[in-house]
This record gives structure tokens, C-alpha cells and sequence, in this order.
């Protein structure tokens, strides 16, 4: 859906730049006639047909401003994503409107993410909106566990990389809220995996296989904060570099059965 509205949005400009342009040298058409005008009497019907078409031309000109400043905006700037599941509960709950930083992987061309200026490479524990793998035009969000060359291990739903142990601190019992109610009695956990502590959630009373995965160079490991409830790199595979669209920030609006203003202007860790 992103892709589509991404590929939509670069017509647009496109149709609506060559008709700015075109409207560009109808005035200058304009001019010159009127010049003319000055010293040659035109003859009847001679403008009439070329008002109409030269008016159509003009007001789809006068779209391409705000169309280029939109593709800028949200190609290479921010990006805007509505959370629709609870995988990455307790960090982003259903519902939350969360703004992206689209040049925090390099500043890449739409539709197609080609990279054209390297920034910073991805850091374990950000908070990454990405391409699907299995399915491209379906953007993912989850948390960056493993880089590439590391070793991976999930046993008894706790995390080894690279032979450390992560740290866990227990939190007690998680009381949701609206849609979160269905994860109320769910374990909340800090859990340590750079110098600032995220939170995840486990379900005690759900068995977790054990894996074990080594990432191969230019791909990420990645896993929803709701450990026991996400569909991630676990079942599907990792998430090649070029499909990573951009770092999580901030929570601009949270609608679930209306506006909850407490989640409004929160920094995503």
C-alpha cells in the first residue's frame, strides 16, 4: 500500500511538473501576444481556443508545488505510518500514528529505495519501519536484534548475541488498555540491548520454541516487542538492508475508540 501510494505520489509531481513547466511558456505566449496586441490588431477567434486549453494547463501547474514538497517531505525527510497490530506492544500500542526519519539508513530514491548518499548504518535495538520481505509493497515495523556476522540464540524466550547474555529486569504484570485489554497478566520486561532499555512483553503461559541464527552480511535480525504475539524474523527470515525504510521516532496521535492524549508526543526507544 505505501508503494503504491509512493508510485502514485512520483506521477503526480511528474504529470503536474510538465504541466507547470507548460504553464511556464504559455505566459510567455501571453506576453508576447499582448505585445503584439499593441501594435497588430488581432483577428476575431484567433485566442479564444487557446484560453481554454491554456486554463487547464495552468491550474494542473498550480498542483506541482504541493505535490514536490510532499514527495520531498516523505521520500527523504519524515514519514508518517498508523500502528495496526499489537507486535510491538508495550513499546507501540494499536493505534499510535508514529513519525519515521527516512534518511536514518541513507537517503534512497522512492519506489525503487535506491540508496544515493550513505548516512548511518542501523544500531541494535532501534525501532525500524521496513519493506516485507515476502511481500515488498507492505511496510513492517520491529526491532533490530541482530547485525550483520552476529549469532543469534532465543532460548526460553531470553536472547544470546554473540555469546553475551542480554539483561532482563522484571516489571510485573502488563495491564492494557482498549485493544491492549486481550494482553492484560502478559510479563512486562526492561530489557537491555544498547545503553538505553527498551520494554517487551511474554506471555507466561505460552511455550516459545528455541532458535538459533547466524546473520549473513547486509541483512538484519529483527523481532516484535510482543514476543509472544509477532510474526518476525523467527517464522519469515531476516530483512535485507535495502529494504529498510526508516528509524521510529516519536508518536504524533494515537486513535483507539478515540483520541488517548497520554500516548500524544512520546519518544519511541
Amino acid at each position: 500500500m505505501a508503494n503504491n501510494f509512493e508510485a502514485i505520489l512520483v506521477v503526480l509531481t511528474g504529470v503536474t511538473g510538465l504541466m507547470f513547466a507548460c504553464s511556464l511558456m504559455v505566459k510567455r505566449e501571453r506576453i508576447l501576444a499582448y505585445l503584439e496586441k499593441l501594435t497588430k490588431r488581432p483577428k476575431k477567434g484567433d485566442f479564444a481556443k487557446k484560453i481554454k486549453i491554456t486554463n487547464v494547463i495552468e491550474y494542473l501547474g498550480s498542483f506541482f508545488p504541493v505535490f514536490l514538497i510532499v514527495l520531498i517531505i516523505r521520500s527523504f525527510i519524515v514519514e508518517p505510518f498508523r500502528i495496526p497490530s499489537g507486535s510491538m506492544i508495550p513499546t507501540l500500542e494499536i493505534g499510535d500514528f508514529i513519525a519515521v526519519n527516512k534518511f536514518s539508513y541513507g537517503i534512497k530514491l522512492p519506489i525503487n529505495s535506491y540508496t544515493i548518499l550513505e548516512t548511518k548504518k542501523p544500531k541494535r535495538g532501534d525501532v525500524a519501519v521496513f519493506k516485507f520481505p515476502l511481500d515488498p509493497k507492505t511496510p513492517f515495523i520491529k526491532r533490530i536484534i541482530g547485525l550483520p556476522g552476529d549469532s543469534v540464540l532465543y532460548a526460553d524466550k531470553k536472547l544470546l548475541i554473540n555469546g553475551e547474555a542480554v539483561a532482563y529486569v522484571n516489571k510485573g504484570p502488563y495491564m492494557g488498555q482498549k485493544s491492549m485489554r486481550k494482553y492484560t497478566g502478559f510479563t512486562e520486561y526492561s530489557e537491555k540491548l544498547s545503553s538505553i532499555d527498551n520494554r517487551i512483553l511474554l506471555n507466561p503461559d505460552q511455550f516459545s520454541a528455541n532458535f538459533e541464527f547466524e546473520v549473513p552480511e547486509g541483512q538484519y535480525f529483527v523481532l516484535g516487542d510482543n514476543r509472544d504475539n509477532s510474526r518476525d524474523s523467527r517464522f519469515w527470515g531476516f530483512v535485507p538492508e535495502q529494504n529498510l525504510m526508516g528509524k521510529a521516532f516519536f508518536i504524533w496521535m494515537n486513535w483507539d475508540r478515540g483520541i488517548n492524549f497520554d500516548r500524544v508526543g512520546k519518544k519511541i526507544n
